[in-house]
């Protein structure tokens, strides 16, 4: 699915203290016991995890839309996560096409007793918007999605008119 590239201006940046100033910072994450593996440290299935929604969250900066990950990049990871630290996942888009937009992703780990910034892994992933039937379309286009509704715990809507 490639269509034609241009590179996106520098604009402000929701960055942190540290944070490369042309990246914005999308999320941040403590790791918990539950994510680890047999040898104590987070399984790399977490962190990837993370990795597809910090692309989601760089994406819809660029249209609301639903968005899917289309690719990802090789992903090698530099160090390991502990239980504890802080992973902060920064993002930047690469390249914008016409459907698509390929995001660069920076994760690292604050280190729960130190403080320490360390670089675990980077990645580009590329996501495309997509109508309701999951065909590519233009994410500069109006918006394809709203807020949900709001569901009260019996299944009904919330609102004006609506149930007491």
């Amino acid at each position: 699915m490639s269509d034609d590239a241009t590179r996106p201006s520098a604009s402000g940046s929701s960055a942190g203290a540290g944070d490369p100033p042309d990246m914005h910072q999308a999320l941040r994450v403590v790791m918990m016991p539950r994510d680890t593996n047999q040898y104590g440290t987070i399984f790399g299935g977490v962190v990837l995890s993370y990795i597809d929604q910090a692309a989601f969250i760089e994406a819809r900066r660029h249209g609301n839309h639903r968005w899917v990950t289309v690719s990802v990049d090789r992903v090698e990871f530099r160090a390991p996560v502990l239980v504890g630290d802080v992973v902060v996942f920064l993002t930047r888009p690469e390249r914008l096409g016409t459907t698509s937009v390929t995001v660069r992703i920076l994760v690292e780990a604050e280190r729960y007793l130190t403080g320490e910034r360390v670089r675990v892994t980077d990645a580009l992933l590329t996501m495309v918007a997509v109508d309701p039937e999951g065909r590519p379309i233009p994410f500069r286009s109006p918006a394809t999605v709203s807020a949900p509704v709001p569901r009260r715990p019996g299944g009904g809507a919330t609102g004006v008119g609506g149930p007491a």
